[in-house]
């Protein structure tokens, strides 16, 4: 959907919601990753659970941030009217280093899960426990 106007109430939200790094490293985050749980945001951030979902709740009221649930995990993502708007602006950030770090931060994390998954699977086929 190409955006043709902005009402002063949303432009407001959305420069509010870009007037703070936490939030900014948010939707770069899942901007870059398409959809991310809570848990994996606090710790590439290294934030509170507390102030994750403060920002998160921020950014949903603001009609940025959309989330679904599967079972106890809430998987949040960018929509909404302003997505293309959001995209645009956190594709002129994307080489700043705090941001850069966040998604080296996330990709290590990502890794590691799947080497995890990788060797769990591998001992359930063989039947052999796996190293410590």
């Amino acid at each position: 959907m190409r955006l043709k106007h902005v009402s002063v109430a949303f432009g407001q939200q959305l420069f509010k919601a870009f007037g703070d790094e936490s939030r900014v490293r948010i939707l770069h985050l899942l901007w870059r990753n398409q959809e991310m749980c809570i848990s994996d945001l606090e710790q590439v951030l290294d934030f509170t659970q507390t102030k994750t979902s403060r920002q998160l709740l921020y950014l949903k009221n603001a009609g940025l941030v959309n989330f679904r649930r599967l079972d106890n995990w809430m998987f949040y993502s960018i929509q909404g009217e302003g997505t293309e708007l959001v995209q645009q602006l956190l594709g002129y950030m994307e080489r700043d280093a705090q941001l850069v770090r966040d998604q080296q931060i996330y990709q290590t994390l990502w890794s590691n899960r799947e080497l995890a998954a990788y060797k769990l699977q591998n001992r359930r086929w063989t039947g052999t426990p796996t190293e410590q």
